[in-house]
């Protein structure tokens, strides 16, 4: 069998190419996107007439088909307004001579200033078991409205090698890179947040904020970050990288494991805490697995159900990094 130019998936005589954050084997439809050469009018299940728009892409996807949508790397893709994600299984994927990076993906997703009330996140997935992998994420609507980049509500979602930005909202405390309503989600090798953009003095402004139902009927429920990275520039020590808002924003578990919360060195302050609460989770755990913090006083604010575990499990001293 003879080489193949994507029809029904990548393969090289006959034998898909899998793993390593490439495209995957499946039953599903392979469609490609370059914003910068491709055009909603070719039919986009060639690499060789991509689609233009991430948009329409998506609209083109079958629902639990475990249909693949293959983001080019040479250009940022660019929405003008959010992005809802309903369907089931779909597969999101930017196409990465190297696949693995923390962040400097070759595939971005961005948006500018929007006017529509409607566009609370760049993106909103409330579909079950999608995934994205090999993607920057990248915010810079200023519109009142717009306070999240992602905003996850979906359920067994999968994020690898992901990065989410968003470089706007600095003084608005509902604002942050992602708004955790997931169920069941898992990130793996992730960043949230920069270190360049410094928050406003005194305000809570997270990397992952979570604040239950603010996607109607969504809650955080046994979510999973592994190996990521969590990067701010405080303002003052009121700056924290996860913040629950309210005592029922967890169910069951949040946990963290082998994560690093780093505040930025010319930050204007050393932040109180990496992970808070405005209160005690009544309805679950948030767990932190030998994790570390730098920049910041402790790793979690005393008092609200979180739980640190490391070398020295002791709560002052814990996960906090000390300058040698």
């Amino acid at each position: 069998m003879g080489l193949t130019a994507f029809p029904n998936g990548l393969s090289s005589f006959g034998v898909p190419v899998v793993g390593g954050g490439g495209i995957p084997a499946t039953k599903g439809t392979m469609y490609f996107v370059d914003y910068g050469s491709g055009s909603d009018g070719n039919d986009g299940t060639n690499i060789s007439t991509p689609y233009k728009t991430l948009a329409y892409a998506y609209g083109m996807a079958t629902t639990n088909m475990d249909d693949v949508i293959c983001l080019m790397g040479s250009t940022a893709h660019t929405l003008t307004g959010m992005l809802s994600i309903t369907k089931n299984r779909v597969h999101f994927i930017g196409l990465d001579g190297t696949p693995g990076r923390h962040f400097g993906q070759n595939a971005r997703v961005v948006i500018g200033v929007t006017t529509d009330t409607a566009n609370v996140s760049m993106i909103q997935n409330t579909g079950v078991r999608n995934s994205f992998h090999n993607i920057k994420f990248d915010s810079g609507d200023t519109l009142t409205q717009a306070v999240t980049c992602f905003g996850e509500g979906g359920e067994f979602t999968l994020f690898t090698n992901c990065h989410f930005y968003k470089s706007t909202h600095l003084t608005t405390t509902t604002a942050t890179e992602l708004l955790l309503n997931g169920d069941s989600c898992a990130f793996y090798n992730c960043t949230f947040g920069s270190l360049v953009n410094q928050v406003a003095d005194n305000y809570i402004r997270p990397n992952v904020r979570l604040a239950r139902e603010t996607i109607t009927g969504k809650v955080c429920r046994d979510c999973y970050f592994e190996n990521c990275l969590f990067l701010t520039k405080a303002g003052g020590t009121e700056a924290t990288h996860v913040y629950a808002a309210g005592a029922t924003d967890v169910e069951r578990m949040l946990q963290f494991k082998d994560c690093t919360f780093h505040n930025a060195q010319l930050s204007a302050a050393v932040a109180a805490n990496a992970v808070g609460a405005a209160s005690a989770q009544t309805e679950g755990i948030i767990f932190l697995k030998n994790c570390s913090s730098v920049n910041c006083t402790v790793m979690a604010k005393a008092a609200t159900n979180i739980f640190v575990d490391g070398a020295v499990p002791t709560f002052a001293t814990t996960g906090v990094s000390l300058e040698a």
